[in-house]
């Protein structure tokens, strides 16, 4: 094990490296080349630095300036000219580019280390400002993966670190897992369609992040207990209440199956339908803020066996024939800190708790509990922290069917802390440990290590 242990930190050193060195992804240098000959307008020859910002026959390089703006000569141009530009005229464009090198360094079934990446592209369109139609939008995202997850050595349900495993377990293929057009009717009711991508659902300030930006395990980035119900990615349509620009009541009807890897209208609504319906209240509470919501679910899916989803490891084995599933969750945050002078940092402590029924659903109950939020430390005010335990009761009656590949099914938990080290103003840099103690009886608990580097652009 010291062995193990002693590789896996010169493996660590060695990925933090590579990401403080900038070792980027081809896709993000395309992007930056493509910002500058589509956005930057061309011009006669520039004389001053800022002139060369906007041109494309002399850039900055060229004038002695740093290559992402002309900040070193004080000319006012900002490393974000071009992207700023676009956003004025409607288009916005984002993407991460995410690293996972975690291990198992005692129990699970297997002492392991892994590396992995996801990545994800996101563009966002106002047609208002394009001159198209006033409160018409589009959002589009893009999700690759590649590599390893160290999800299946530990034994447990829930997958350990999310993101390595979406969209589709074992496929280096780019998916289209979100095209969605809304329609804004009022400043506070919206109506949206298209294919959905269901992650940013059961939003939480301090246990969300689409497992890139705060926790790594499922358990901690949402509510696990509706999984069996809302597919990951699927053709759907819905509304959306909203109260200062954030949705206070949500409402989406969509395609029971999951259609990541397809357009999803081959089997539109062949198999039923789910909805799913969220309501989350702001609160001031101690005159701090915080949320309140409460969701619930439900799928007139007939159910024959469990579906491969990455977002819940389970074998496919078949279960006596079932229609209609359903699950409750809630979840809350409240802040116990927030900077005086900046309202966007601060701390608090989290919960979840979910519900689902026995006949479908591999989970009967599921609670999560922690704390997260900006760095308590003054001199790193762009760090984040998490600590966070969850406790997942396993079905009476889907334990048994279970039980024939995996062996003896009770409950299980687990536990996760990460640090987030903003590196600097593209680049983060997560440690993270969990323990895991698997829902499989004959599987010690698993001591999970890791690292996750992000890099936003």
């Amino acid at each position: 094990m010291a062995a193990l242990f002693n590789g896996f930190q010169v493996s660590l050193v060695a990925l933090c490296s590579l990401s403080l060195l900038g070792f980027l992804p081809q896709s993000l240098f395309a992007q930056s080349s493509l910002e500058q000959s589509v956005a930057c307008p061309t011009c006669d020859a520039a004389t001053t630095c800022c002139d060369a910002c906007e041109c494309d026959s002399l850039g900055c390089d060229s004038l002695g300036c740093d290559s992402l703006g002309c900040d070193s000569l004080g000319c006012g141009c900002g490393p974000l000219s071009c992207r700023e530009r676009w956003a004025q005229k409607g288009i916005t464009l984002n993407a991460n580019f995410t690293q996972f090198y975690f291990g198992v360094v005692d129990g699970g079934l297997e002492r392991s280390d892994r590396y992995g990446a996801h990545s994800d592209y996101v563009a966002n369109f106002d047609m208002g400002k394009l001159g198209v139609q006033e409160g018409l939008f589009l959002k589009i995202r893009a999700e690759r993966r590649f590599g390893q997850s160290v999800s299946g050595d530990t034994g447990a349900l829930l997958p350990a670190t999310l993101a390595a495993d979406l969209p589709v377990a074992d496929s280096d293929n780019l998916y289209l897992t979100n095209f969605v057009i809304t329609q804004a009717l009022s400043e506070s009711f919206i109506v949206f369609a298209g294919k959905v991508d269901t992650l940013d659902g059961d939003v939480n300030a301090f246990a969300h992040g689409r497992g890139i930006r705060q926790f790594s395990n499922v358990g901690f980035v949402a509510n696990p207990i509706a999984l069996r119900t809302i597919p990951y990615s699927s053709l759907g349509m819905g509304f959306a209440y909203l109260l200062d620009g954030e949705p206070l009541l949500s409402f989406l009807l969509i395609n029971p199956t999951d259609t990541t890897n397809s357009s999803g209208f081959s089997e539109l609504f062949s198999e039923g339908a789910a909805i799913s319906t969220e309501l989350r209240v702001p609160t001031q509470f101690g005159n701090r803020p915080g949320h309140q919501l409460f969701g619930v679910t439900y799928s007139t899916r007939d159910y024959v066996s469990f579906d491969q989803d990455p977002r819940i490891i389970l074998p496919s084995v078949p279960i006596a024939r079932s229609s209609d599933s359903w699950s409750a969750y809630w979840n809350m945050d409240q802040y116990l800190h927030v900077d005086p002078c900046d309202a966007k940092r601060g701390w608090g402590y989290f919960g979840r708790l979910g519900v689902g029924d026995d006949g479908n659903n591999p989970l009967a109950f599921f609670g999560s509990v922690g704390l997260g939020g900006s760095s308590p430390i003054a001199r790193r005010p762009q760090d984040s922290f998490g600590v966070g335990y969850y406790y997942a009761a396993s079905s009476d009656e889907i334990g048994p069917a279970l039980s024939t590949l995996l062996g003896p099914i009770g409950d299980g938990q687990g536990f996760e802390t990460f640090y987030n080290v903003q590196a600097n103003n593209w680049l983060t840099v997560t440690p993270d440990f969990q323990w895991v103690s698997p829902a499989r009886r004959n599987v010690d608990d698993a001591y999970v290590l890791g690292v996750r580097a992000n890099i936003s652009f």
